[in-house]
């Protein structure tokens, strides 16, 4: 694989990502295109780290600590949308507008 080709997946999976973010109704969606902004984020880092001329381990430093920054993300994502659809029954989140205090 060459470097055009990763940024061309990563792009991809980055617009498909965007798209089920912003035109997604439910909060599990929504989290999930997010994931997958990260995803392609990632993508990118480390296809600069393989086919830079002098490699440097920072690219995938900065990978890993992505992944893990993902991994807490939704954890906390997951754990206020269950707690959202125990009071309210639902995850969408145009019937949301309940939540302002």
């Amino acid at each position: 694989m060459t470097l055009s080709i990763l940024l061309m997946v990563s792009s991809a999976l980055f617009c498909i990502g965007l798209l089920a973010a912003l035109s997604r109704r439910h909060a599990i969606f929504i989290l999930i295109g997010i994931e997958m902004m990260l995803a392609a984020a990632n993508i990118n880092f480390i296809a600069f780290w393989r086919y830079n001329a002098q490699p440097q381990p920072t690219g995938v430093i900065v990978a890993i600590f992505a992944i893990a920054i993902a991994a807490a993300e939704a954890a906390v994502g997951l754990a206020l949308i269950i707690a959202i659809y125990r009071h309210y029954r639902t995850t969408n989140v145009d019937q949301l507008d309940r939540l302002k205090g």
